[in-house]
């Protein structure tokens, strides 16, 4: 009995600490969108497979460039902040997961936050990850080591997402379109 109410004590907790992936808010219109973390699972699931698989069979990542950063790349941990019902995320953030894909990044170093877009929610998460980090627009792609912020690339890329990765993995001088 005592190992049971145990049990039941540590699952209990363990399912509040636990966070619901892929949520998603309906609209009054019907529209949806994802909020808090989700993964790649979440935006292969319709409605968001519509454009995040066409944006994956349409990028052609330039592996040049990738070989470049790809061993670096692995020992930051990358925040990405988006809204799925964003256009410039729409078309950035298959582009974002198929150069991560390509240069073998470990995806549990990825971290995807889905923003809201109500009005009295704007920007924000459930769980507030995006809390003292000045997200002004999206999608923001994070990169941090050691746990500290490194750089960002705001909206879009300066020249392209590879060479902006490629200028903030290899430790070049880089400035994001926003100031944060």
């Amino acid at each position: 009995m005592k190992h049971t109410s145990t049990l039941l004590l540590v699952l209990t907790s363990l399912a509040s600490f636990s966070q619901e992936f892929n949520k998603e808010i309906k609209m009054e219109n019907g529209q949806t969108f994802m909020v808090g973390k989700i993964n790649v699972h979440g935006l292969s699931t319709t409605p968001y497979s519509q454009w995040y698989q066409k944006g994956i069979q349409d990028y052609v990542v330039d592996q040049t460039l990738v070989d470049l950063f790809k061993k670096d790349l692995k020992t930051y941990h990358i925040q990405l902040f988006l809204g799925t019902w964003c256009g410039d995320s729409r078309r950035e953030t298959p582009r974002i997961i198929k150069i991560l894909e390509a240069a073998d990044f470990p995806m549990e170093q990825l971290e995807i936050v889905a923003l809201d877009k109500r009005k009295e929610q704007y920007k924000k998460s459930p769980t507030g990850e995006e809390k003292g980090l000045n997200i002004i627009k999206v999608p923001t792609l994070i990169f941090l080591k050691d746990g500290k912020e490194v750089n960002r690339i705001v909206e879009s890329p300066l020249e392209s997402l590879e060479e902006d990765m490629a200028q903030i993995i290899l430790n070049k001088p880089y400035t994001p379109h926003y100031a944060y």
